[in-house]
């Protein structure tokens, strides 16, 4: 091999490694709004753990642990689950690896295995659903899970409550609807005027139609349902 063609590989590794680089760290950062919520309200107070961020809040009972969306800055889910903790839902708000959830789909066990809540709760968003839906199939380790704008490629024995928005233009509702014979308990929610970026606080996402409400009135929506369906597993 002359030193021309070794020239020619090297470079095109080197693209190759900056492209990676660049899509990895090209991500959703979380907003100003969810920045203000880093050190907890008078209802909940806020912690940084190993994996993430602990919203703890009054109930003792029942902790939901979410997988955040791909690309996605996982405290940007703060102002939504810091409402949740304060309705007696302790959160914990994973960080993923490079903000994939894939990267860390057994990130909850640290959670599971070193806390004695009496019901779990899993949850996730777009990509972050998919994962957290195989984590529980995998290990069986919660008595229910969260779909935000997400599905399953497994089957879920566990009851399943499924919050997406009229104006969603991110999920597939081919793949989601496909996914619905995998859920045999399932409680499906759709938010009227809601989209898929609005669960968090990062800004618009591409691909995405304009939402017709608030994020804090998409946000209250689906805390209303998750109560609801946390509720009915006691």
């Amino acid at each position: 091999m002359n030193r021309k063609v070794k020239i020619a590989i090297i470079i095109v590794i080197i693209a190759l490694l900056a492209s990676v680089a660049y899509y990895f760290l090209d991500y959703n950062h979380a907003d100003e709004t969810a920045n203000k919520y880093l050190n907890g309200t008078s209802d909940v107070n806020v912690s940084k753990v190993d994996n993430g961020v602990f919203l703890d809040g009054y109930g003792n009972d029942t902790a939901l642990i979410f997988y955040p969306g791909a690309k996605v800055e996982y405290t940007s889910y703060l102002p939504m689950f810091t409402e949740l903790a304060s309705r007696g839902v302790d959160c914990y708000l994973l960080e993923m690896p490079l903000n994939f959830a894939f990267f860390g789909a057994d990130e909850a066990d640290s959670i599971i295995d070193s806390t004695n809540y009496t019901h779990y709760v899993l949850s996730g968003h777009s990509l972050g659903a998919v994962t957290a839906s195989s984590y529980l199939n995998n290990t069986g380790k919660a008595d229910g899970i969260v779909l935000l704008s997400g599905y399953s490629t497994e089957k879920i024995d566990k009851p399943v409550l499924s919050v997406y928005g009229s104006l969603d233009g991110v999920l597939n509702m081919e793949k989601y609807n496909e996914s619905k014979a995998l859920m045999g308990n399932l409680t499906e929610f759709v938010i009227e005027g809601g989209n898929h970026a609005q669960f968090g606080n990062y800004g618009e996402q591409p691909g995405d139609m304009k939402a017709e409400i608030s994020p804090q009135d998409q946000q209250n929506q689906c805390v209303d349902n998750i109560v609801e369906f946390v509720d009915a597993l006691n």
